[in-house]
């Protein structure tokens, strides 16, 4: 296997202003572009306006950089972290080519780079380039495997004359998930939602240059199939497994495990179990990303994720009021009054697969994880492993709702904070992965 390529949408908009560092070959022109562009979708084309000149170009026109090392092209007003808590527009700068397509009447900005050159970002992007060497060896390798594994399935998509479902709907409930199967003209995006990619923007150290190279072509592998490998930021203690989170397909290496060196006894860890659920969340086990070493957070936690500062235990509270404008605002759903909310179904490390909401308007059950989080808070809810205090009562109402949680994100697959506690204990980086993905192994499969 030769080392592929990738393309990465960077930024959807109306309007978008890009620049050229160095000389580009259009496919739609004959001569080299360099300077700075605005692209406007028109049509079934793109127009290209430069100072006061304008022109028009086709759907899916490549500029291609002569040399991939040293030439680069810079994108304005790039949004990241969409819907998050620390969403804000960047100036970002990359290597490899920019493709223009047409998505509606918005043009997108693809950025087509080889796979280790993507990697590199990746890392730098979605922790500090300074962390330690066995936490980004490991990371790369389960990017590396991630992404492989995105553009295979997407193949498998493409190829299949099935319409891929991701919600199932009835008047009881409303089950949804999240994968990147919506994105059908690229590999993947550039934010939370795959993985963030920065382009060069924040490759100041070479750390994660070195991590990459170290560790080119190897991935994580299962029988025959490139390891779909997932992260999060912290699992809580406990990972969950992939099906309860996205589609119903279970992958072996992909199941919860203890986020620790052996298993807390005094706990029941059947975490799908209300009552071992309260439990765990409430209380303060051990785990590997049970730390607050300022250290070890600096190598994970980059600038904006610093603006959260409880995620291994975290509490959230809202007034009647709020969380039924909330909750009507995020599903679109006018519920009343809420009365109650129940969880339905949990999964291994307490997230709510499916949560009941009850209202005095409307009764309806919805999951699965990353749909709870998303009704039950302004950006995303740190996880869904929460459990409810209603307070407060007028006439059988709560007026009041605290919701104690666990984690940070989805929590399936390897735990970045737990990784970067390993990585300073001593751990080396394979012992990392399958410390995380168990019956996965690690092989080479490009030079």
């Amino acid at each position: 296997m030769k080392e592929p390529n990738v393309s990465v949408a960077i930024i959807t908009d109306e309007q978008i202003s890009f620049e050229l560092h160095g000389e580009y070959k259009c496919s739609c022109k004959k001569n080299k572009c360099s300077g700075t562009y605005i692209a406007k979708a028109k049509g079934n084309v793109i127009e290209l306006t430069k100072g006061s000149e304008s022109t028009t170009v086709d759907d899916n026109t490549v500029f291609s950089p002569g040399d991939l090392n040293s030439e680069s092209f810079r994108i304005k007003g790039v949004l990241i972290g969409k819907q998050f808590h620390w969403q804000r527009k960047e100036n970002q700068v990359f290597l490899g080519s920019l493709k223009l397509i047409i998505e509606g009447d918005q043009v997108t900005v693809i950025n087509v780079i080889p796979v280790e050159h993507y990697l590199e970002s990746v890392i730098s992007s979605e922790m500090s380039a300074t962390s330690s060497v066995e936490l980004l060896k490991a990371h790369a390798i389960i990017s590396r495997s991630w992404l492989l594994a995105q553009i295979e399935k997407r193949k498998g998509i493409d190829s299949s004359d099935q319409i891929y479902e991701s919600t199932i709907e009835s008047e009881e409930e409303i089950i949804k998930w999240y994968d990147r199967e919506d994105h059908n003209r690229y590999d993947v995006c550039a934010d939370d939602h795959c993985q963030r990619y920065q382009g060069i923007t924040k490759m100041y150290a070479h750390s994660a240059q070195d991590a990459v190279a170290k560790t080119r072509g190897i991935v994580l592998k299962y029988e025959n199939d490139i390891c779909d490998a997932r992260f999060s930021k912290s699992c809580g203690g406990i990972t969950e497994s992939f099906e309860n989170v996205w589609e119903p397909i279970e992958h072996p290496y992909l199941k919860s495990i203890v986020d620790y060196k052996f298993e807390n006894d005094i706990y029941d860890l059947d975490l799908r179990k209300e009552r071992a659920a309260e439990k765990w969340i409430r209380e303060n086990p051990h785990a590997f990303c049970n730390t607050s070493d300022e250290k070890i957070l600096s190598q994970v936690l980059v600038d904006y994720d610093r603006q959260t500062t409880d995620f291994f235990r975290w509490k959230v509270k809202y007034k009647q009021s709020e969380l039924a404008e909330l909750i009507k605002s995020r599903s679109g759903i006018d519920f009343g009054e809420i009365v109650d909310l129940v969880p339905v179904d949990r999964g291994y490390s307490g997230r709510l697969i499916k949560l009941k909401i009850v209202g005095t308007k409307k009764t309806l059950t919805i999951g699965k994880e990353l749909e709870i989080r998303k009704v039950l808070s302004k950006t995303h809810l740190y996880s869904s492993a929460i459990v409810i205090d209603k307070l407060d009562f007028v006439d059988n109402i709560p007026q009041k709702f605290v919701l104690t949680g666990a984690g940070w994100g989805h929590g399936v697959g390897l735990c970045q904070i737990g990784a970067a506690v390993m990585g300073e204990m001593g751990y080396s980086f394979d012992e990392i992965l399958l410390h995380y993905f168990k019956c996965a192994f690690i092989k080479k499969i490009y030079d």
